[in-house]
């Protein structure tokens, strides 16, 4: 096996992700690197394949690297944030966002829809699985800025609400 390069850091930002999240596994792939995560509940260690072999990372707590940021926004919940009377509906992961359930169908929300907590606002594909992303606010939608079927990276607002004060 020739030099292997790879970054500490990054793989403490898959763990935290993980955390974050709660996901049960994450494999990120990069040429003929493949790195998994597990999820707290699946794993004692973290586990890093690559071509084969298994290379234990001892399990350390994402709260261990946190360093909290905070701006002018309150955060209202895990994927939103608030500025005046107009919540920010942000992608909880990186993925592929979709209005709709299904190309055929009309979408979850459109501008002008009154919504409630809860309500599902569109689905983000990543790795595959398709995630429901729900509203955790009730309000107006008042602009969609994420495109149907396009890329999303953590924290891009997907939708924005004008919430009743």
């Amino acid at each position: 096996m020739g030099k292997l390069d790879i970054d500490v850091e990054e793989i403490k930002k898959l763990v935290d992700l993980v955390d974050k999240h709660h996901l049960e596994e994450l494999t990120v792939e990069h040429a003929d690197v493949a790195i998994t995560v597990k999820g707290k509940s699946q794993r004692q260690t973290t586990p890093v394949t690559l071509q084969g072999s298994v290379i234990p990372i001892a399990q350390e707590s994402a709260q261990d690297y946190v360093e909290l940021e905070t701006d002018e926004a309150e955060v209202v919940g895990q994927g939103s944030e608030i500025t005046g009377n107009i919540v920010d509906i942000v992608a909880p992961l990186v993925g592929v966002f979709y209005r709709s359930p299904a190309p055929d169908e009309p979408p979850f929300v459109e501008i002008g829809d009154t919504i409630d907590i809860g309500s599902r606002v569109g689905l983000l594909e990543a790795m595959k699985v398709f995630n429901e992303v729900p509203s955790e606010v009730a309000g107006e939608v008042v602009d969609i800025p994420a495109e149907n079927g396009k890329l999303v990276r953590e924290g891009d607002v997907l939708l924005r609400i004008r919430v009743e004060e």
